[in-house]
């Protein structure tokens, strides 16, 4: 009897123990709400490394930086995905990012204190079919759309909570000056803009080729090969299209970082060069409609359905960082109370 339990007892703690050994250890990825990749990607990380990844949605782009900077002493996070070279700094003037960070492949554009993910440019998106029902002209300027024939029309995601939305405000500034764009955007409140929460409420609610009201909207350059994507082969071309208007595009790089206390320092490392790998590099266009960040990656046929403006446009990065509060509160004032 004894001798049977000794036996029962050491076979006990021998599953234990190769229960432990195999135990996946949890990294977890702060993300905003538009991040994406298939299944499978994810994975091929987690058997790896023999990890586990939770991914944490945090809302738009800035509302998520907002989140991280006030939970900064107990992170709710190990690496965060969704910054971009418009909300770095803020994030690095925060400290909520590790001082060290991995080294990143050689990628489009330089943003220090991250590792780039990703690309693509915020513009203003029209609907096709709405234009020619109503046989109304596109506008050619950004002063057009402050005419009575363009009142409530357009559609723009929040620049206090959306990264897009920032973008647009930085390009407008960067195109136009800084007074001329809140006289303009005086202009606009009168002409019945809307402002959503973010990019999804925009182009999900309000856009007209989802059933809203809005035939423009400030969003991506790339959203016209989403939309032949997940048409299934029902369109051969899209019914949404760009307008390059002078002060209206920007390039946006996203990326990746290891946060400051993490949890898993050397795992969320591995997880943020991971980001940058050819498997996650193939995947973003369809997953995320964005242009892979780094260079000499295979580009995903759909994309021909997209178009990229000739110029874009923002205030230098010292003004950003000085001024980019300011605007946001400014914006607001003028816009939207």
């Amino acid at each position: 009897m004894i001798k049977n339990m000794k036996k029962w007892l050491a076979a006990l703690s021998f599953c234990v123990l190769a229960a432990q050994a195999g135990a996946q250890t949890e990294v977890r990825l702060a993300v905003h709400d538009s991040f994406e990749l298939p299944q499978e990607v994810l994975a091929g990380f987690e058997r790896s490394h023999n990890a586990k990844v939770s991914i944490i949605k945090m809302g738009d782009g800035n509302e998520m930086l907002n989140r991280l900077i006030i939970t900064r002493g107990t992170p709710l996070a190990d690496a965060v995905f969704g910054l971009d070279n418009n909300t770095l700094l803020k994030a690095r003037q925060a400290g909520i990012l590790a001082e060290t960070q991995p080294q990143s492949l050689p990628a489009v554009g330089r943003v220090d204190g991250m590792l780039a993910v990703d690309f693509g440019f915020v513009t203003v998106n029209y609907d096709k079919k709405w234009f020619a029902e109503h046989q109304l002209p596109l506008p050619e300027s950004l002063a057009d759309l402050a005419k009575p024939q363009y009142k409530n029309l357009l559609v723009m995601p929040n620049p206090g909570t959306s990264t897009p939305g920032l973008a647009f405000l930085l390009a407008n500034i960067g195109g136009m000056g800084e007074e001329q764009t809140f006289s303009w955007w005086a202009a606009m409140r009168q002409n019945g803009v809307k402002i959503t929460r973010g990019w999804s409420d925009a182009y999900f609610t309000e856009f007209t080729l989802n059933g809203g009201s809005r035939p423009l909207m400030v969003g991506y350059a790339s959203s016209p090969a989403a939309e032949v994507f997940y048409s299934e082969g029902k369109l051969s071309a899209p019914n949404m299209g760009n307008l390059f208007l002078k002060g209206g595009s920007y390039l946006q790089i996203e990326g990746a970082a290891v946060l400051n206390r993490a949890k898993q320092p050397q795992l969320a490392e591995k997880l943020v060069q991971f980001l940058q790998s050819k498997a996650v590099q193939e995947a973003v266009t369809e997953s995320m409609w964005v242009y892979p960040a780094v260079l000499d990656t295979r580009p995903n046929p759909i994309i021909v359905h997209a178009s990229v403006p000739k110029e874009h446009y923002a205030p230098n990065p010292q003004r950003i960082a000085e001024k980019q509060k300011e605007w946001v509160t400014r914006f607001l004032r003028v816009v939207v109370k």
